[in-house]
């Protein structure tokens, strides 16, 4: 990526907009372009205004950042979407890594954890913790519909492709995966780039979301 990060933050506290804007004003590689109140406001406002990551809280009046997160992951090259929350394992966090978020990030998150998440976001990663995630689809997995048969998407996949993205649905790292199947950590990051170019995927979140949906794994228990 070349320029400044562009940045919206969407949240219907003023002092929390005014906050985020502080913070991120400081760095040299970030610029916030907007800020809005709701998720009906941010799409209105994305419309005319390029931005590179949202900062999206989830629970807000008009139009939830759910509903905002999986309407900005239909568009085609969209801005990547950090929902807010204040516990790891809100489910409201789910829904919206479900509707389309690149990660989320708890409104205690020091400043600079915050610039840091932003940084991978817009590197086209996820900021969730790959044993996080996996908790999160386990806890609420009830939410997930699992494909009645085989998705055909799979068999885009070589073998050991699949067996990267079974790793990485059942919370291994790139590290522990590399040590599960004795390969280099760098051939994991490859195999998981090759898996996201075939699914059609953007990060490592929706790829664990793909892996449960389409039945390649189940929850714990």
């Amino acid at each position: 990526m070349s320029g400044a990060i562009r940045v919206v933050v969407v949240d219907d506290q003023p002092l929390i907009r005014a906050g985020f804007a502080m913070v991120l004003a400081a760095q040299d590689d970030i610029e916030v372009v907007g800020e809005a109140e709701n998720g009906a406001d941010a799409l209105a406002l994305l419309a005319r205004t390029g931005a590179d990551v949202v900062i999206m809280d989830i629970r807000m009046p008009v139009m939830d950042g759910v509903e905002a997160t999986e309407r900005l992951s239909r568009l085609p090259d969209g801005p990547r979407v950090l929902v807010l929350t204040t516990f790891d394992t809100d489910e409201d966090a789910f829904a919206a890594l479900q509707a389309g978020a690149s990660g989320f990030l708890l409104k205690n998150t020091p400043p600079e954890e915050v610039v840091a998440a932003i940084r991978v976001v817009a590197a086209g990663e996820s900021v969730v913790a790959p044993r996080v995630t996996r908790q999160l689809l386990d806890r609420f997995a009830g939410r997930l519909a699992p494909s009645p048969r085989h998705d055909v998407r799979l068999d885009l996949l070589t073998a050991r492709e699949r067996e990267v993205l079974r790793l990485v649905a059942e919370g291994l790292s790139n590290g522990e995966i590399a040590g599960r199947l004795f390969i280099a950590e760098a051939t994991v990051k490859t195999h998981l780039g090759k898996i996201l170019t075939k699914l059609g995927l953007r990060d490592r979140v929706q790829a664990v979301i793909f892996a449960y949906d389409a039945g390649l794994v189940s929850p714990a228990g």
